[in-house]
């Protein structure tokens, strides 16, 4: 069960979420994936079962204030950094990014290499350079009204997410409960933080173990997307998933066990890149 509270780091209150945990690993740090609330990623927490979780909602979205002004990645990795302190959280973490929140783990990775001791990528790109999309899907996502209305939401979730989500549509019915609408200026301030933001030029120089995860029918962000991180990012894996852009969710109790082995392993040396699949 995720704890809730609100921590104001700053000038902004932040709704922060902890899934306790009793694993002698450092906390998990979750990045979520655009005008996405901290609820969504409850299934995914609980099949990680001792390890401690970290999420917050960004500015804009779920339970944290929209700042009256935008803000780039680089601001969100700084105040997700104060953000730890203030809850006590002085060591190491790892962290995952999810789709948008892939782009802002890269960046905390990359701005503050000694506070994340691994990282992981699910569902993500390197940014505005990368391979994109089909357009209906991307025109589609630009609009927060998937959070707004269910109806829509059941309409073009089996479009916009793919694999379970597309094979089974009833999935997105429990999808939805868990869903807090976002303001429609937080999630444009999310928007323009990804405008013309790239990791391409830094890639390399990420030094933390680092898992690639992406599903084999992705709509938002196609696969190839996952194979220009891992051959990008030296000390990495790929794990290749038969499922969507929500695998994380829709396969969590496959998917978690996955993610404890590599927060678990000792090494901290170049690996060759593996590929995993899970059969339908």
């Amino acid at each position: 069960m995720i704890e809730t509270k609100t921590v104001t780091v700053g000038d902004q209150p932040l709704r922060v979420g902890i899934h306790r945990g009793s694993s002698r690993l450092p906390p998990l740090l979750v990045f979520n994936g655009i005008g996405a609330n901290l609820e969504l990623i409850e299934p995914f927490a609980a099949a990680l079962k001792d390890i401690e979780v970290i999420a917050f909602d960004v500015p804009g979205a779920g339970g944290s204030p929209a700042p009256t002004l935008p803000y780039r990645f680089r601001g969100l990795a700084r105040l997700a950094n104060d953000l730890l302190d203030e809850l006590g959280y002085r060591g190491q973490v790892d962290a995952i990014g999810v789709s948008w929140g892939g782009a802002l783990a890269q960046t905390f990775a990359f701005h503050f290499p000694d506070r994340c001791r691994r990282l992981i990528l699910a569902a993500t790109s390197p940014g505005v350079i990368m391979v994109p999309g089909k357009l209906s899907v991307l025109m589609k996502l630009v609009s927060p009204r998937r959070y707004a209305d269910p109806d829509y939401l059941h309409s073009v979730g089996p479009e916009l997410y793919g694999g379970r989500y597309r094979r089974d549509p009833e999935l997105l019915k429990k999808h939805g409960l868990a869903i807090r609408p976002p303001s429609g200026r937080g999630y444009l301030y999310q928007l323009m933080a990804g405008w013309g933001w790239t990791s391409l030029p830094w890639l390399r120089l990420l030094r933390q173990p680092t898992l690639v995860m992406h599903g084999t029918d992705d709509p938002i962000v196609p696969l190839a997307n996952a194979k220009i991180l891992a051959a990008l990012i030296r000390n990495s894996e790929l794990y290749v998933i038969d499922d969507g852009h929500l695998f994380l969710i829709a396969r969590a109790a496959e998917v978690a066990p996955i993610i404890h082995r590599f927060l678990a392993d000792g090494s901290s040396s170049p690996r060759s890149q593996a590929v995993g699949e899970y059969a339908t």
